[in-house]
């Protein structure tokens, strides 16, 4: 498992972002997917150790394209110079969340948790109903040690707490949140030794599994909707 050809390539995408270039280094491209693979293998292994529900996954059935949907976007640029994998008991889906990775030179690696997609309205208020209900469990768990020295709770929020809430509950910032996650970021250096990549990555998944665990219970319920 090579990390720093894997980064080696990206670094490369990103100051030839475009397609000539892409499909001129097609044979560097699937030298590298085939390292992230190995390297998103490593991580189902090590996460499998405390969670099991992981452990079926396939790496390539978890990993996200390079391609850029650009239709919406100022940026034209076709690819988007990072390798992604989203690891869960329903592989990449959003939901139930699970542990995501992102590979990305110059400062852009991070290992995330919890719910990104706030664009489930329904996801969003059966989370905030547990929080509602749920206060001491939440207030348990990002207030635990091992929890603290990761991460803090990120995600897109309203000014104030919605109608229907509680506006003095002891939760009541959390219940302003459409989305909750948590990011941990890395170096190209950290990044660039695989092994030790995989064995720091492993123990931050660990710490965040408690959190994403409170999600899941929240979001047991959720059906993914049908195009």
């Amino acid at each position: 498992m090579n990390t720093e050809l894997i980064l080696n390539y990206l670094a490369e995408l990103s100051v030839n972002n475009n397609r000539e270039w892409y499909h001129e280094h097609k044979k560097e491209n699937k030298a590298a997917n085939e390292q992230f693979e190995q390297l998103v293998q490593q991580l189902i292994y090590g996460i499998g150790e405390f969670d099991q529900s992981v452990l079926h996954n396939v790496p390539k059935e978890l990993t996200f394209k390079l391609v850029r949907d650009t239709r919406f976007s100022h940026d034209k640029s076709p690819y988007n110079p990072s390798f992604r994998a989203h690891i869960s008991s329903m592989g990449k889906l959003p939901i139930p969340v699970g542990y995501y990775v992102m590979i990305k030179p110059n400062g852009g690696t991070f290992l995330g948790g919890g719910l990104f997609a706030d664009m489930f309205s329904n996801a969003t208020a059966m989370v905030r109903d547990y929080i509602a209900a749920h206060p001491k469990e939440l207030d348990k768990i990002i207030n635990d040690a091992q929890f603290k020295k990761y991460f803090t709770i990120k995600g897109t929020a309203l000014k104030n707490v919605p109608s229907g809430y509680d506006k003095e509950h002891p939760q009541a910032e959390y219940l302003k949140f459409k989305s909750w996650y948590t990011e941990y970021f890395m170096t190209d250096e950290e990044v660039a030794d695989g092994e030790s990549f995989v064995k720091k990555s492993v123990e931050i998944f660990k710490a965040m599994k408690p959190f994403n665990d409170y999600l899941n219970t929240a979001l047991k319920d959720f059906k993914m909707p049908t195009r």
